[in-house]
Parts: structure tokens; C-alpha cells; sequence
């Protein structure tokens, strides 16, 4: 008996040293993959950034989106003319603008063309809401099915253009009511001033434009003029989910999308320029996590992140992101909101007990001091403050519509010479 529980022990012994041995193994290894990760991670970063060459064309593109909100208020006159940043582009030509009115979608723009010496570029630019109340409404409108052109019933009128033989399939997709109804609305003028100006200049590119929900309504006026053989290449700011995770797929699908990084030229400089769409979003931002994941929708690939909250970002800031919703990128908002709720209770947790008895309260060894013994600085209850309203999830921010949504290397939204002047912040 003695001799069974003698080698019971050492099998015991040899069993523990194993394990050990093991569990030193596997932190070894741990540790070698975290430093690894943490060397792929630097050089990722740095291949994240967007070139000189793309960064120059998103920053034109912003002051080509705020253009468009001279529409409805002091317009676009012949040949490029208006109170923003229109005499800061030589050669342009405008050909028309279109103003739906806030009770039908609320859509408008304008199609312009540039002429040497700038690029030869048909431009379709969409503007987005005025209004605060619009914005959130179409927020918050329920998916509908989506239907490619040109299936969707429009077939007969090809504007002048052959359609594709095939028709494309968008199996289970849904699609934004209130983004495809803007679409609908202003289809007809977008599509025949850019065929004929197409027919005109045929080797002109289409370049389409959007902030906001004029970003949503580019995404689908992008998809039909693909569909087209138009070919167009679409830049959005502030773009909100357009629809399902199958209508995400079909976007990358059509666009080119669906591959996990862009290509770098030999020479070491990246040819991102040549990405066909380019949805930007920033730090900040509410409008591209809406409407909700919880509602049904997923924003698709191509996305450009601003890490930057104040103007103006430099190249350094603005990184690309990986597939539909890149961590690193402004789906980090979303992964935040668990951890905002553990320390929103932690705080109320710490307030409930600094505003108990001293003979209730836990000793300082087990609770750490607030600091809020003695009364804050002026200075000090501002940061609490900002600390306090930092643990609210980015995409319930609303206040951030004036501020993160419209600062996309200019401050998008008032047509007013050299953009908008107010360029501050309060939080």
C-alpha cells in the first residue's frame, strides 16, 4: 500500500512538473506572438497610411462635397461660380443642379465638368440634409428590398445608354427606404446629364461625391451607373449604412472591394489612388455606425478613417482600413460601448460610496480616493466633464452632427467663402 501511494505521488509529481514546464512553454510562445503582432502591427500602421497622391484627392473631393450645400441656399451660377470654394477650381463647367425640396427625400446637387488644366472628370456631387430632425428620420427608416438594375423596373429607360446583358443579382439584400427613395427621386436628371455629357466627352471618368445622406444616395447612384458600364469611382464622408450584410457584399463586389489590402506600386509608392470607392469616416463621427447593427445593417469595405478629431487632419491621420468594419478604424466606437458601461458603473459606483457615512465607506486601502475631496478647479470640472460625456458610445453623440460629421478636412455644410468659420469645438 505504502509503495502504491509512493508512485501515486511521483506520477503526481511528473504530472505538475509537465504542466508547468508546459505553461512556461506556452507564455514563452505567448509572448514571442505578442511581440510579433506588435512588430506587424507598427508596420501596419505605416502601410495604413494613404498616399500623398489619394490624400490631395480626398481633401479636393471635401471641398467639392461642400459645394454642394450652396444648393438651396445661395446656389451654383455659370460657369462654376458660388460663395464656397468654387474659384478654387479652374477649368470647371457646370452643366446642372437639382433640388427635390425637403418633402420629397430632400435630395440635391450638382453635375459639373472638369476641363484642363484640371483632370477630365464628369463630377456628380450629392449634398446631405440641413436638418437635424431630417437626419435623424432618415436614420431611423426601415430596410425595403433591393433590386440591381435593371431588374428594378427602370430597364426600359437606359437614358440614352446599352445596359448590361446580365442582370445583377443582389440575393436577400435590403436597402435604406428613405437613401433608395432620394436615389429614385433624382435619378432621371443625375443619370441623363451624365450619359450626354459622357456621349460629349467619352473619355471623361465619372467621379461621384457625397457627404452624408448625399453619401448614401452616391452609393446607389455608384451601383446603377456601374451597372451601366459607366464605370464610376465614388467618394462619400459621413456615409450611413445603406443596408443588409448581403447588400455590404455586393457594394464590395461590384467595387473591388472584397480584397483585404491595397496593392503598393514597386517603386513604394501605394496606388491607392486608384481605389474605386472610397467611403471616409471620422473619429467621432455618429452618422457611418447608423442605422444600427441591431436593425439589420452593415456598412461595407473601402473605408478611410480620420484618427484626427480637430481640423485639419495631415497625412499621418487619415489610414486605410481593412474589410467592413476595421476595429482600428470607426467600428472601434462600437467595441468602446462595453467599455463605457463598466466604467459608468464604476464611477456611479464610486459616487454611491463617497456620498455614504465615513462609517459606511470602505477603508482607502480598499477604495481609491476620487480626488474629489476638495472643490475642482474651474479647469478641472470642465475635464470631468468631458470625461463624464467621453463614456457616451459614439454613435448615440447626436450633438457630434455639428461637429465630428462635418469636419472632414474642412468643415462640410455652410456655403460661405473659404468654408464654414466656425471651426471649434465645445466638447
Amino acid at each position: 500500500m505504502t509503495q502504491f501511494i509512493y508512485l501515486l505521488l511521483r506520477c503526481y509529481a511528473v504530472v505538475v512538473i509537465a504542466t508547468t514546464l508546459l505553461a512556461d512553454a506556452a507564455a514563452v510562445q505567448s509572448d514571442a506572438q505578442h511581440a510579433l503582432q506588435q512588430q506587424r502591427n507598427k508596420h501596419n500602421i505605416t502601410d495604413r497610411i494613404v498616399s500623398a497622391a489619394l490624400f490631395a484627392e480626398l481633401e479636393e473631393s471635401a471641398r467639392l462635397a461642400d459645394i454642394a450645400y450652396c444648393i438651396g441656399t445661395t446656389g451654383i451660377h455659370n460657369p462654376f461660380g458660388c460663395l464656397s470654394h468654387c474659384d478654387e477650381f479652374k477649368g470647371f463647367e457646370l452643366i446642372t443642379t437639382w433640388n427635390t425640396g425637403p418633402l420629397l427625400s430632400d435630395s440635391c446637387g450638382y453635375i459639373a465638368l472638369s476641363h484642363p488644366p484640371s483632370t477630365k472628370r464628369i463630377i456628380v456631387a450629392f449634398r446631405g440634409t440641413y436638418s437635424l430632425t431630417n437626419t435623424i428620420i432618415d436614420l431611423s427608416a426601415v430596410p425595403q428590398e433591393y433590386v440591381p438594375y435593371p431588374a428594378d423596373g427602370d430597364n426600359d429607360n437606359n437614358h440614352g445608354m446599352a445596359s448590361l446583358t446580365e442582370t445583377r443579382k443582389c440575393k436577400n439584400c435590403t436597402v435604406h427606404a428613405g437613401f433608395w427613395t432620394s436615389w429614385k427621386n433624382s435619378r432621371d436628371t443625375v443619370l441623363s446629364a451624365v450619359t450626354q455629357a459622357r456621349l460629349k466627352y467619352p473619355d471623361y471618368e465619372v467621379r461621384l461625391i457625397g457627404h452624408s445622406l448625399g453619401g448614401a444616395v452616391a452609393a446607389l447612384a455608384g451601383l446603377e451607373m456601374d451597372s451601366r458600364g459607366l464605370d464610376p469611382q465614388v467618394t462619400t464622408f459621413g456615409e450611413p449604412r445603406v443596408g443588409n450584410d448581403k447588400m455590404a457584399d455586393f457594394t464590395n463586389e461590384m467595387f473591388g472591394l472584397s480584397s483585404s489590402s491595397f496593392s503598393q506600386a514597386e517603386d513604394g509608392d501605394e496606388d491607392d489612388i486608384y481605389m474605386r470607392y472610397r467611403r471616409v469616416t471620422h473619429m467621432n463621427d455618429p452618422v457611418p455606425l447608423l442605422p444600427l447593427t441591431e436593425w439589420g445593417y452593415t456598412p461595407h469595405a473601402g473605408e478611410i478613417y480620420i484618427s484626427k478629431l480637430d481640423l485639419p487632419p495631415s497625412r499621418e491621420d487619415v489610414e486605410h482600413c481593412i474589410g467592413n468594419a476595421d476595429n482600428r478604424c470607426i467600428s472601434s466606437s462600437e467595441a468602446e460601448k462595453e467599455e463605457n458601461v463598466i466604467l459608468a458603473s464604476i464611477t456611479q459606483e464610486q459616487q454611491v460610496l463617497s456620498s455614504s457615512p465615513a462609517s459606511q465607506r470602505p477603508s482607502d486601502s480598499i477604495l481609491p480616493s476620487s480626488g474629489h475631496d476638495q472643490p475642482l478647479p474651474e479647469e478641472g470640472k470642465e475635464e470631468e466633464m468631458k470625461a463624464q460625456w467621453s463614456l457616451v458610445p459614439t454613435r448615440y453623440r447626436i450633438w457630434e452632427l455639428f461637429f465630428a460629421h462635418r469636419d472632414y478636412f474642412w468643415r462640410i455644410g455652410l456655403c460661405v467663402p473659404g468654408g464654414d468659420p466656425t471651426s471649434w469645438r465645445w466638447l
